[in-house]
């Protein structure tokens, strides 16, 4: 069950690991993509469905990655100033009896000045109202912005109190590439966290840098911990360098298969400053990707414009299929609001309780093709 389901970045990867999936999203465009898409969808809001819904009460895997815009520094913000009141009300649902006082809970919630920061409390409150119809989700598995660790944290508290156990993170290594607990512009840091952590990317093979806030938690088991594969990218050390037991991080110019070398121009003006602006070569993995990745200007060396990216590749970057049906408008804000695919595989694998994957998975997600469209029927008696 894939709250907040988007284009299908989660879905795709369960896709890949064999497993059948069904989401929910209430948007025009990713809901076309997903059709394109052939995956199983509810189009609708998810806070008009639960986990007794008819539509949905067969998932016995629950997932989530909430709307991010209040929370992320690039967003207005009001999720990181609402923090203390998002926090508080992870307790009062905790502290609920029933589906009942879990309804009363959420009708608390309604005052926030951005409706969307209310929605990450959503996917506990489907955890509960199901731990409460006596039909538990065996496994969770949520995503999100490092802003929201704090948050996951919390509801990993509640959690743990039903039974659900968490994977032990390994100890930092030297290249202390898993910087646990790392929170950006959150009011009320996470102390110690056992029950979340930050992920980035490019140490899954994703040819891109971004970091990610993960719970998972499987209930009466403690699930494993996604191990990265890759190295982490640093700014000025070759991807050769690093601890031999992981392949290196993936370039931009690897991951599209080009020959060309190019420059990516952000759309973005470092401290503000438009003239700026970051850079990133070819031979990097991508800056984090946003839904302005359509405005970032590729050019040569020189500084020559040589245009921008495809939406093809845009996904790419975000370890889609290249094939991918991307549908509707608004592309390349549906490409850059999705979990990456290949992390998905990872994190999902190891929520329930599957192998690491291998080279089988990833030529599967890289070789993924839609369906065909099914022909339209010939009327009765015309010619073939």
């Amino acid at each position: 069950m894939d709250l907040f389901a988007g284009p299908g970045g989660l879905d795709i990867a369960a896709k890949i690991l064999d497993q059948k999936t069904i989401g929910i999203e209430w948007d025009d465009d990713a809901y076309e993509t997903r059709e394109a898409a052939d995956l199983l969808t509810v189009h609708g809001d998810v806070r008009d469905y639960g986990p007794n819904s008819k539509e949905v009460r067969q998932a016995t895997v629950l997932a989530g990655g909430p709307p991010c815009q209040t929370f992320t520094v690039a967003g207005s913000g009001a999720g990181r100033r609402a923090l203390d009141l998002v926090l508080s009300l992870v307790d009062d649902l905790g502290t609920a009896e029933d589906v009942e006082g879990l309804d009363l809970v959420m009708k608390k919630a309604e005052g926030f000045d951005d409706e969307r920061t209310a929605l990450v409390l959503q996917p506990l409150k489907w955890a509960l109202e199901a731990h409460f119809r006596e039909q538990p989700y065996e496994a969770i598995v949520l995503e999100q912005v490092p802003a929201v660790l704090p948050v996951w944290e919390a509801m990993g508290a509640v959690l743990e109190r039903i039974g659900y156990r968490f994977p032990l993170p390994p100890a930092p290594e030297d290249d202390g590439q898993l910087l646990l607990g790392e929170v950006t512009g959150a009011r009320r840091p996470a102390k110690s966290p056992r029950r979340a952590f930050v992920l980035h990317t490019e140490e899954y093979g994703v040819p891109q840098t971004r970091r990610r806030a993960v719970l998972l938690a499987r209930l009466g088991e403690r699930p494993r911990f996604p191990e990265p594969t890759h190295r982490p990218y640093r700014k000025g050390v070759p991807a050769s360098v690093g601890t031999p037991k992981r392949e290196p991080w993936v370039s931009m110019r690897t991951a599209l298969g080009r020959k060309d070398h190019f420059v990516v121009v952000s759309n973005y003006g470092t401290g503000g400053d438009p003239k700026a602006r970051g850079r990133r070569d070819a031979t990097m993995p991508s800056a984090t990707v946003t839904g302005k990745i359509s405005r970032n200007r590729l050019q040569t060396s020189d500084g020559k414009d040589i245009g921008r990216f495809t939406h093809a590749e845009a996904g790419q970057l975000q370890s889609f299929p290249r094939a991918y049906p991307w549908r509707g408008g608004a592309i390349a804000q549906q490409i850059g609001n999705a979990i990456p695919p290949r992390l998905g595989v990872h994190i999902l694998s190891a929520a329930l309780g599957l192998e690491p994957p291998g080279q089988e998975e990833w030529e599967r997600l890289e070789n993924w093709t839609p369906p065909a469209p099914c022909a339209p029927e010939q009327a009765p008696g015309t010619a073939g």
